[in-house]
């Protein structure tokens, strides 16, 4: 049927999928040309500087908004409360997407303007947050900690971008790069790591008979507070830097037995069984890289502290858990919510999982990009990167974007 407007007012997850893969599509195709333009000799004008600005977009730009279809769609019903009408994020919504109409351009025009938008963000995202929040707080279900955290780290998402608005309006670059630390691991990370607990373990014993659904509570706290853990000193930097060795061996210690409990705990949840499921395996191999990016900042901190900061892995430690964990775990939970809802069957088909492993590469180009650290073939590997991330993207948002104006195929509504 012909795609209308009037059907991504029918659920929560049609709205604010949409709009999320309009912000995934436009920040691909901005960076992707950033980085053209640069390579050619071509650089643009900056009023806000260009890694902070990519930062605040990549973390807050689409992010929040698959978040919003996905509770708004899953947490009523986690909750034990009715359906939550598309309507009600309507006004939220547009208010972040006006905001980012905005900032985009303010990031190269002026910082005033980069602020005004981030303003209508962060007042997008404080009303869906706090709306969110009063679901959990009317639920009389027994268990209600996955979406009581999910909730607050929503919340830390929304101090993150007044933060953020703060930092533009007054032009202070440490506070900018401190809001986007806290936007990806209290706000993004946190969110995924939580979903990760609850779903991950549900979805493998339910498609893999021999697996239990094993997601103690105890094992939540960690994750979180290996996040948090990591948070901290990502908080620190830009004020403290360098930050003296003693912190750097702490870290090490802690992030190499995270590490190991991470990579252990993806496959105690079925990574191997997963395999042969491939919408399963992609939820797997996007947690995969959760224990990965561990291994690198425990790898990358220990050759601060012995070289005196002289040498690290670069960004490649921040590509891995952005997006690799958070990239790959969003294409896979927003492409089987999108299929079961769509009243298609939860399976990836071949279009799926071709643009799922094109961004598997641009993960491993741009974690290679990292590690080589300069010259001409560090900058191939990153315009790989950010073209095949590009392809990935921007294929996954014309493919669904074109469900979700559309009705199921079953006929249910929906």
């Amino acid at each position: 049927m012909r795609w209308r407007a009037a059907w991504l007012l029918v659920a929560p997850h049609r709205l604010g999928f949409f709009a999320a893969a309009l912000m995934l599509t436009v920040s691909a195709l901005w960076w992707c040309t950033v980085l053209l333009m640069r390579a050619w000799g071509a650089t643009p004008a900056w009023a806000v500087p260009a890694p902070a600005a990519h930062a605040l977009l990549m973390s807050q730009g689409f992010m929040p908004l698959f978040m919003a279809g996905f509770l708004y769609t899953a947490g009523p019903k986690w909750l034990g409360l009715g359906e939550v009408p598309a309507r009600r994020l309507l006004v939220p919504i547009a208010l972040m997407l006006l905001g980012w109409a905005l900032t985009i351009p303010g990031f190269h025009w002026h910082p005033l303007l980069a602020a005004a938008g981030c303003a209508l963000v962060a007042t997008g995202w404080s009303r869906l947050s706090w709306s969110f929040l009063r679901l959990v707080r009317r639920s009389r279900m027994d268990d209600r900690l996955h979406p009581a955290v999910v909730a607050v780290a929503c919340g830390v998402g929304a101090l993150a971008l007044w933060l953020a608005t703060a930092a533009l309006a007054f032009e202070v670059e440490p506070l900018l790069r401190t809001a986007n630390q806290l936007a990806i691991w209290g706000f993004a990370a946190s969110v995924f790591a939580t979903v990760s607990h609850r779903m991950i373990p549900f979805f493998s014993a339910s498609a893999v008979p021999r697996l239990d659904a094993w997601r103690p509570l105890w094992l939540l706290w960690l994750l979180l507070g290996l996040l948090w853990f990591e948070l901290l000193a990502a908080l620190a930097e830009p004020w403290w830097w360098p930050l003296p060795g003693a912190v750097r061996w702490l870290q090490v210690v802690v992030e190499i037995p995270a590490s190991m409990l991470l990579l252990w705990l993806a496959v105690r949840w079925g990574l191997v069984q997963s395999l042969k499921i491939r919408l399963l395996a992609m939820l797997h191999g996007g947690f995969f890289w959760l224990g990965l990016a561990f291994a690198l900042n425990a790898a990358s901190h220990a050759l601060m502290a012995l070289s005196g900061n002289e040498l690290s892995l670069g960004l490649a430690p921040l590509h891995a858990l952005t997006m690799g964990y958070l990239g790959a775990t969003l294409i896979a939970m927003a492409t089987r919510v999108s299929s079961g809802h769509g009243g298609r069957p939860l399976a990836a088909d071949n279009t799926a999982w071709a643009l799922y492993w094109v961004l598997q590469a641009a993960v491993l180009l741009r974690v290679l990009a990292a590690l080589w650290t300069a010259g001409a073939a560090a900058t191939a590997l990153t315009l790989l990167a950010v073209l095949a991330w590009s392809v990935a993207t921007v294929g996954w948002a014309l493919r669904y974007g074109g469900w979700y104006g559309r009705p199921r195929i079953d006929g249910r509504p929906g």
